[in-house]
């Protein structure tokens, strides 16, 4: 069995392999659900979630024996968004939320993010005590006669989550002056975002990425493939188009004239219509050391601070708990609202994007394009074996170009904590300065891939 599961955000690999093998999710459910059965004399349930991949069919088998192996019940809600998991989490006071996805990634990796009963991401603590209770003897954990587990699939779990968004939703407000395109990516949102948009009264849905088949999730569609949203907006003549990932945590937006809208132009726009409404709990919003200088640079135009965090939502949102902030995201399109959800929700996000839209009364154009991005390259390097970045050349070579940047610019090199890639990006107010020194690191790096 590998030693590491955890990444930055849960657990993602190849499907059937290694730390996606079945034998590896059943133990994780398993050692899940023992450290979760702490309270004696009551039922501990766990809610389980998917997106649309195939070997979501393998998955979910095998973390069911895995809980009611030692005693947890498990509800099983078939194809649902991450934060619809979350939010079922907390409604059935269930210990435990379990979505099945690998975000989004192809079909072929799969994987598991893991909720509390407070509907947020465990902690690294947890994580880490839940990993090393994999590697124990299970016998003395497993659940004997009666003691054992039930599971029971719940078919209204879409029509629940559909009221829980709407709610989000201004009232005396609905779409019927707006025609949407929705980009659902062939995922866990395929059937949930079209009939929120259509119950909420929009005057045309045109939803594309809404077939999946097994392997076509994200596939030339979805939040990372914007092509076909533009098209589709362009095509359609729509208002503005919506872009979910395969597990529909992230957003992001396409206004009328086919321009693709990131994570940064949304949360300036939830950070200045926040304020605006008086509805920020403290002046200023939180995101990581991705966003852009520019919405740096705009949030302090109008009195705001932006709080930089390290990549990922789970780091976002456990500042935001931390310090008091209702709003904040990712450049990818996590946006996290307090107010709403425990974690990064797309179509909620999008909800209130739309609103924003309404209450201006201005095209998406006008109300998605608050501030000017600095130049920003990002360039993303696969790697096998050892991760270069452990290498004292490769650190040396970072520090000297951020030492030639100097204060007009930033450099963040990373690896990705789900993939075996090494992430560059370098932003600047001079292009090509922008361009050279991200080429000058990518051709010293790949020198020990």
């Amino acid at each position: 069995m590998i030693q590491k599961f955890f990444g930055t955000d849960g657990i993602r690999g190849v499907a059937n392999h290694d730390r996606m093998a079945p034998q590896n999710v059943l133990k994780l459910g398993m050692a899940a659900g023992r450290y979760f059965l702490r309270e004696k004399g009551r039922r501990h349930s766990v809610v389980i979630g998917k997106d649309t991949r195939l070997s979501g069919y393998m998955i979910e088998p095998a973390l069911v024996a895995g809980f009611t192996s030692v005693g947890m019940d498990v509800k099983l809600f078939g194809p649902i968004p991450t934060p619809a998991v979350a939010a079922m989490t907390q409604s059935l006071r269930a210990d435990l939320g379990v979505m099945i996805t690998a975000s989004h990634n192809k079909y072929f990796d799969n994987g598991l993010k893991l909720f509390g009963p407070n509907g947020q991401k465990l902690s690294d603590e947890a994580e880490a005590e839940i990993e090393k209770m994999m590697h124990e003897d299970f016998g003395a954990g497993l659940a004997h006669g009666d003691k054992l587990g039930r599971a029971r699939r719940y078919d209204v779990g879409q029509a629940r989550y559909i009221e829980i968004v709407k709610a989000t939703f201004p009232r005396r407000v609905n779409l019927a002056g707006l025609r949407i395109v929705v980009d659902c990516a062939h995922g866990a949102a395929y059937q949930i975002a079209p009939q929120t948009l259509w119950e909420l009264g929009a005057k045309e849905v045109i939803a594309i990425g809404v077939d999946p088949n097994g392997t076509n999730i994200n596939e030339q569609c979805g939040s990372t493939c914007t092509e076909a949203l533009s098209a589709a907006v362009l095509e359609s003549k729509a208002d503005v188009g919506i872009a979910l990932d395969g597990d529909a945590d992230r957003l992001i937006m396409c206004d009328e004239t086919g321009k693709i809208i990131n994570g940064d132009q949304v949360l300036a726009l939830m950070a200045y219509g926040w304020k605006q409404t008086m509805r920020l709990s403290k002046p200023g919003i939180v995101a990581t050391v991705m966003s852009n200088f520019g919405l740096e640079r705009y949030l302090n135009d109008i009195d705001l601070a932006l709080i930089r965090t390290d990549v990922g939502d789970r780091h976002v949102a456990a500042r935001m708990r931390a310090d008091g902030y209702n709003v904040g995201g990712e450049q990818s399109g996590h946006i996290l609202m307090t107010d709403f959800a425990t974690t990064g929700d797309g179509l909620i996000a999008a909800l209130q994007v739309l609103a924003e839209i309404l209450r201006k009364d201005k095209p998406a154009s006008e109300v998605l394009d608050l501030f000017e991005p600095i130049p920003q390259k990002l360039e993303n390097i696969h790697y096998t074996g050892q991760n270069p970045l452990q290498r004292a050349c490769v650190q040396t070579a970072i520090k000297d170009a951020t030492n030639d940047l100097g204060d007009k610019g930033r450099v963040l090199v990373r690896p990705s904590g789900t993939e075996p890639l090494i992430r560059i990006m370098v932003e600047a107010d001079d292009p090509t300065q922008v361009k050279n020194t991200t080429n000058t690191l990518a051709d010293f790096i790949k020198q020990y891939i």
